[in-house]
């Protein structure tokens, strides 16, 4: 999967922008493309409607809305400065019309009900640990949506464990390790509707 390269451009401007203020980790900003890019792989089929949980800089998010034109999108942040900086950056490109960002914790949209089981695919960057993001993203999936995780180099099949993720109605559904690790969760069913916990309780006490 690539982009338009007039797309590309105004994406590495965006994305040079979130560095200088610090939202961007490091490496060089196309890896930052390549490694959004690599999602792609993981997906069956191109989401109407997707969740980037923990946006930061707008990745994957920003970089997959453009890949698939027909989807809409919400990039979730807590960090009020950070979505400050996406709303800029969605108007930049061209994408107001079905890119939304919205300022809040995971575990607070997750039971909204104009979002909970509502999105076809989740995807999550640095977010937190497998338990969070399991926790967080489940909410946000209709039954039969997926959510694509990004995995440190090398990370191990027991990161997720099956007990675990049978809580929320998931099962692992797909795995890759190069050219980036992710990992690929199917919403097999609905999540029950005791999650996502309060605010912060997903950390503290994990499920797995």
């Amino acid at each position: 999967m690539v982009l338009a390269e007039p797309a590309r451009q105004a994406l590495l401007q965006v994305l040079a922008a979130a560095r200088e203020q610090h939202f961007l980790g490091p490496g060089d900003v196309a890896a930052h493309v390549e490694h959004s890019l690599a999602f792609t792989a993981l997906v069956t089929h191109p989401p109407s409607a997707a969740v980037d949980l923990g946006s930061g800089a707008g990745i994957p998010g920003l970089v997959l809305a453009l890949v698939w034109p027909a989807s809409s999108w919400v990039l979730l942040d807590a960090n009020v400065r950070r979505t400050g900086f996406l709303r800029d950056a969605v108007e930049s490109l061209g994408l107001a019309e079905r890119v939304e960002v919205l300022a809040a914790r995971a575990e607070v949209a997750g039971r909204d009900p104009a979002r909970r089981a509502a999105a076809d695919l989740v995807v999550a960057r640095a977010f937190g640990p497998p338990a969070v993001v399991a926790e967080c993203a489940a909410p946000l999936l209709r039954p039969g949506g997926a959510m694509v995780v990004a995995e440190p180099p090398g990370g191990a099949p027991e990161r997720w464990s099956v007990e675990g993720l049978g809580l929320l109605g998931l099962a692992e559904s797909g795995r890759m390790s190069e050219p980036v690790a992710l990992v690929r969760l199917e919403q097999v069913g609905a999540c029950p509707d005791r999650y996502p916990r309060r605010i912060g309780i997903p950390l503290k006490r994990p499920l797995f």
